[in-house]
């Protein structure tokens, strides 16, 4: 007969099991619906950067975002330690699913970025427009959750797909950045896999601050947005669809490769409601995969084809023929002395320009605070960029336009959400409440 002091025991451990095994349910059930990553706006650069955590033991990596990137590489010659790291091995799922045809061998001993029969990708760095090849493999990879209001527990998808870099690669990027986050419309892209890995829906939403003291935000998953005081940015929404140009438009890419930048179909220019004359057949895109408009996060200012420069600058001035004008300061083209131009809740007081979409209800308006640039302590230009007379890109949409406005990528839909300025809601994108909350 047992003693008294083995039931005890034994009822101890019987207790003790049932509280692990409930709490490891509790952990294992736990399904995020988002996933939200602080995005800072390095001085020096300008680029935005993000921090992750990766590898087993997790370690902080810091990257730069590109928004059409067309997935996570890091470097992996330098110190990459990782029991996880898993190398994706020629004719696997994963490299099909890459649309990888590259099988390679390595001659050196076995190593995170250095195995054989592997297959690889061209990590490429858009700012100084170089690429590589490089390990295609998966490694844990470890964020925070969201529930639209404040960052929740964090989580982790135990294989997320990324391609070894190589430490030269790293050269123009911010001071300790170690490789690029991916955001592009690609199956490996950041959005789709994090999308795949928590079972919520394929899209994401960028809101990036234009102060380098303050945090803007990218959310992956579903709405809602809540930036201080209240304000859900996803209820106001104007829609247009996203464009796929059929030609790859990365800098390195295999043949038959469509592009992994986000592209919309502006079917006009407007300032101060007058159409801007200009070649609108540079506003698509050609079999070959030139022209057309795309976003951009590695662009600091918006860069326009000559002759759709040349008219824009031209008729802005004319919009502000009385203001005088003062010497131009590169690249800009049109400067003003900050004393001579009013101001207003959405930045300086000069005059929207508008990108007219799908049709004349759907505008993306562009406010002062979007539109010009402070360039010394009394100038201001207008920060638009000249971007030659056989660009690959009509337009390409910049950082600061976008900065304090929430743009939201539909993967699944296709189409792209946007805010315009939050400054007319009374909010900006430094307004997201980073406070830890447990939900």
């Amino acid at each position: 007969m047992a003693s008294s002091s083995s039931i005890h025991f034994l009822l101890f451990c019987s207790l003790l099991f049932s509280i692990i095994s409930l709490s490891k349910a509790k952990t294992t059930s736990f399904r995020p619906k988002a996933l939200v990553l602080p995005v800072t706006k390095d001085a020096l650069t300008s680029q935005y950067l993000v921090q992750i955590k990766e590898r087993t033991p997790l370690v902080p990596v810091k990257l730069t975002v590109d928004l059409g990137g067309e997935f996570l590489w890091v470097d992996c010659e330098k110190g990459y330690v990782s029991s996880s790291f898993k190398p994706a091995r020629c004719g696997s799922a994963q490299c099909n699913l890459a649309q990888s045809k590259d099988c390679g061998e390595c001659y050196s001993p076995p190593k995170p970025g250095c195995n054989n029969n592997t297959c690889s990708l061209f990590p490429y760095n858009p700012f100084i427009r170089t690429s590589t090849s490089g390990e295609f493999a998966s490694d844990v990879v470890s964020l925070q959750s969201t529930n639209g209001f404040n960052p929740g527990r964090v989580v982790s998808a135990p294989k997320v797909l990324f391609t070894c870099g190589s430490t030269f690669l790293l050269e123009g990027l911010a001071s300790g950045v170690t490789g690029i986050a991916g955001l592009g419309r690609k199956k490996i892209g950041l959005p789709a896999q994090l999308a795949s890995a928590f079972s919520f829906n394929r899209k994401f939403a960028v809101c990036l601050s234009s102060s380098v003291r303050s945090k803007g935000v990218i959310f992956f998953g579903n709405e809602p947005y809540v930036f201080l005081p209240n304000i859900d940015v996803s209820k106001n929404l104007i829609y247009t669809p996203l464009i796929l140009n059929p030609v790859s438009t990365s800098g390195s890419y295999y043949e038959g490769e469509t592009s992994a930048d986000y592209f919309i179909g502006v079917k006009s220019i407007k300032i101060n409601d007058k159409v801007v004359p200009l070649n609108t057949t540079l506003l698509t895109i050609n079999k070959d995969g030139y022209g057309g408009t795309k976003i951009s996060t590695v662009e600091r200012y918006t860069v326009m084809h000559t002759s759709i420069y040349n008219a824009v600058v031209r008729a802005f001035v004319k919009t502000l023929s009385k203001v005088p004008r003062v010497k131009a300061v590169a690249p800009f083209g049109a400067c003003y002395s900050s004393k001579s131009l009013g101001s207003t809740r959405v930045g300086p007081g000069v005059p929207s320009i508008d990108l007219v979409l799908q049709s004349q209800m759907v505008v993306w308006k562009i406010f002062g605070a979007n539109s010009m640039i402070q360039v010394s302590d009394d100038v201001l230009c207008l920060g638009f960029v000249d971007g030659g007379v056989e660009p690959r890109t009509s337009i390409v949409i910049g950082g600061h336009q976008i900065e304090n406005n929430l743009l939201q990528f539909d993967l699944a839909s296709s189409r792209l959400g946007f805010s315009s300025s939050l400054l007319f809601r009374q909010t900006t994108c430094a307004n997201f409440n980073f406070t830890y909350n447990a939900y």
